[in-house]
């Protein structure tokens, strides 16, 4: 496992996070984002593509150095200026209420203990902050559910820890944020087990 995830895995990552059919829903994930900006999983960063131009800067952490290779010469080339840190989401060292947006995509699947880090996320922003995410997980069909029961042990060392089976709308309300406006769907051209997407905005009250 050494050698995949450390050089095979990120390209891998890298390759899923560009598909085409990923772009609008980044889009209109992303288009709320303002003020002071934390995004949780970096990952390759292929969300710097699609914050919104008037985002000049954002604060960015992900746990998972073999990324480097990947993510760095993006940030060196993005439009937008990244502080990025090596931290995961579990033990953020920011101060409480530090920031207006907080974003997420297709990360809350392989952190390891994530209820404690959305509650770090619900920590570090503002009253009236907002929390954007765009996330796979539990598919509300019981046969589809069942596959992601199934796989999961064999999905995560493959994937960085990712889980297929997370429920991504109770996690959120679970750590105290209000919800907004929430999508869920099937990603057309994807396999059910990992393409049930759940796309939104929750806020700080």
């Amino acid at each position: 496992m050494g050698f995949y995830h450390h050089h095979i895995f990120p390209r891998v990552l890298d390759l899923a996070m560009a598909s085409p059919q990923l772009r609008r829903p980044r889009d209109r994930a992303l288009a709320p984002a303002r003020g002071r900006i934390l995004e949780i999983g970096f990952g390759t960063g292929r969300n710097l593509a699609h914050y919104p131009s008037q985002v000049r800067r954002i604060e960015a952490i992900d746990p998972d150095l073999d990324l480097d290779r990947v993510s760095l010469p993006r940030i060196a080339h993005a439009s937008i200026e990244v502080d990025f840190h090596h931290l995961d989401a579990e033990h953020l060292p920011f101060e409480d209420q530090r920031f207006d947006t907080v974003v997420s995509t297709f990360t809350l699947c392989s952190i390891p203990d994530v209820v404690h880090a959305l509650a770090e996320v619900r920590r570090v922003l503002r009253p009236g902050g907002q929390f954007l995410f765009l996330e796979h997980g539990r598919a509300p069909d019981h046969r589809v559910a069942r596959w992601q029961d199934r796989l999961n042990a064999a999905w995560m060392p493959l994937f960085g820890g990712c889980r297929l089976n997370r429920p991504v709308r109770e996690l959120v309300t679970g750590a105290g944020l209000e919800l907004g406006p929430v999508q869920q769907y099937y990603l057309r051209r994807a396999p059910r087990f990992v393409g049930y997407l759940t796309e939104g905005r929750a806020t700080r009250k």
